[in-house]
């Protein structure tokens, strides 16, 4: 049997990190803090680096995806202006098309208007989300986008151990549309390969008799990721998936999304565990 590891977003900016893990530079202070984090996400990602340690060589593959934005973003506050306040919408506003064209909330870059309503459209159109801003975080190039430390150190050490490499996907580079899954953005952009139905990473994935998956977030990039898995795996074996449930948190204030996520995984045949039953 062959068996495979997905970490989902395993990132600094979602982690609560104790204070001694928080890094010390001398010309920040206080300490650099993580941008969203997920109560529960720092024992997750020790449990996982367990994992990794505990398995070592039973473990055939390893990918690891990384939330990655500009600082610039249509979910982030500084893509946005809010009239009525003169400024940014504060972190965690959901804004719709119908606000948008109501004047509540405008693009900073006012020509970016029609691109952004039909971005919003189709969104909302999916049924999946609505456009929530979020705090500023994973900044490609920033120490929140890197992988939580103790969790990379497992991975350098079981790479070591191997000969081979972590599989590192990225997503979120495009500032246009949100990209919760690591397989595809919630509106794809025609002109960007980045953002369609990534299938040489499905391929990859379902090459594993046993995929085990654990990150961050439950309630959002775990939860989009999975679903995309389920819905376009090509060999069709959910069976296959297990979902580490000790290894994932939800985002504060949705966790009956993520109970909601497990349980409808649970109906398709997708397996729930402890990273301890391994």
């Amino acid at each position: 049997m062959t068996t495979q590891l997905l970490l989902i977003d395993p990132q600094n900016d979602f982690c609560d990190l104790p204070e001694a893990w928080l890094p010390r530079t001398p010309a920040l202070d206080p300490a650099e803090q993580p941008a969203l984090p997920v109560a529960g996400a720092h024992a997750d990602l020790m449990r996982a680096a367990a994992l990794v340690e505990r398995l070592g060589a039973r473990l055939q593959g390893i990918t690891v995806t990384l939330d990655s934005h500009h600082r610039i973003d249509i979910a982030h506050p500084g893509f946005w202006h809010e009239p009525a306040r003169a400024a940014a919408p504060a972190p965690f506003t959901t804004i719709t098309a119908a606000q948008v064209r109501a004047g509540a909330y405008a693009p900073r870059e006012a020509g970016a208007l029609p691109r952004v309503l039909d971005y919003l459209d189709a969104l909302e159109a999916t049924g999946r989300y609505t456009l929530m801003v979020w705090p500023v975080h994973c900044q490609m190039g920033s120490w929140g986008q890197a992988v939580h430390a103790g969790l990379q150190r497992a991975l350098d050490r079981w790479a070591d151990a191997q000969g081979r490499s972590v599989q590192i996907v990225s997503k979120g580079e495009n500032p246009w549309t949100e990209h919760y899954s690591a397989l595809q953005a919630e509106v794809p952009d025609a002109a960007d390969a980045r953002t369609q139905l990534n299938e040489r990473l499905l391929a990859a994935l379902d090459e594993a008799d046993e995929l085990l998956i654990a990150g961050e977030a439950g309630s959002h990039c775990v939860k989009a990721t999975v679903e995309h898995l389920v819905e376009h795996l090509p060999s069709g074996r959910c069976t296959k998936l297990v979902l580490l449930r000790d290894c994932i948190s939800p985002v504060g204030g949705f966790e009956a999304a993520q109970a909601a996520f497990f349980a409808a995984m649970q109906a398709r045949g997708v397996r729930l565990a402890l990273s301890t039953d391994f």
